[in-house]
């Protein structure tokens, strides 16, 4: 409820929050997360989204979990992708991308171009992240979403209030990755309101 809070008073009119879980805390998170954004959204200016970010779950799992986690009231699921920093198992990028339940694949480290076009072909948005770690391969892709045409979106990764993202920082994310010119606008605005569109789409 905090960082919502603090959201709000940054001047945010629409926050995810996808908390952390693979399996049985999944149970109990979602939950909670539905209920703090709904409480949110009665009482303050914001969209608050409730989600969760899959992560460390086995590739082979992952799209049963995002069925649940739907399920459970989740408006987003995220995937925690095969980050260079991180022993992701392998096969997790392409386990998310094939499932219809996952929304945006998170930090995908070195993700193949046949992952882009998946990613392209099945909606599912690649991340560009402002977190440390995560960030080191933004640059690669980019590059596989400008040549797949896969959807980027621009992700702060917030664990502290402290890093949630500026306009202006999240176009310097963005061009530091190597997107140019009317594209860093596209992905800001179009592609940030186009997700919001598709994943709230049923809940009004």
């Amino acid at each position: 409820m905090e960082m919502i809070r603090r959201a709000a008073v940054a001047g945010y009119k629409t926050l995810a929050l996808t908390d952390h879980a693979s399996t049985g805390d999944m149970q109990r998170i979602v939950p909670e997360i539905v209920q703090v954004c709904a409480l949110a959204r009665k009482h303050w200016d914001i969209l608050a989204i409730p989600g969760i970010e899959i992560t460390h779950a086995p590739a082979k799992s992952i799209s049963a979990l995002a069925k649940e986690a739907k399920k459970l009231g989740a408006w987003i699921v995220v995937v925690h992708g095969e980050t260079p920093v991180e022993p992701v198992e392998k096969g997790t990028n392409l386990a998310a991308l094939k499932s219809p339940y996952v929304d945006v694949l998170a930090h995908p480290g070195f993700i193949t171009l046949v992952e882009g076009q998946l990613a392209a072909k099945n909606g599912i948005y690649l991340e560009i992240t402002a977190r440390k770690g995560h960030s080191l391969t933004n640059g690669h892709v980019a590059k596989m979403a400008l040549q797949t045409g896969a959807k980027m979106i621009v992700d702060s990764d917030a664990h502290t209030d402290s890093d949630l993202l500026t306009l202006d920082f999240a176009g310097l994310v963005l061009r530091g990755a190597g997107v140019e010119g009317a594209v860093v606008w596209e992905v800001l605005t179009a592609n940030a309101d186009q997700l919001v569109k598709k994943i709230t789409a049923d809940k009004k």
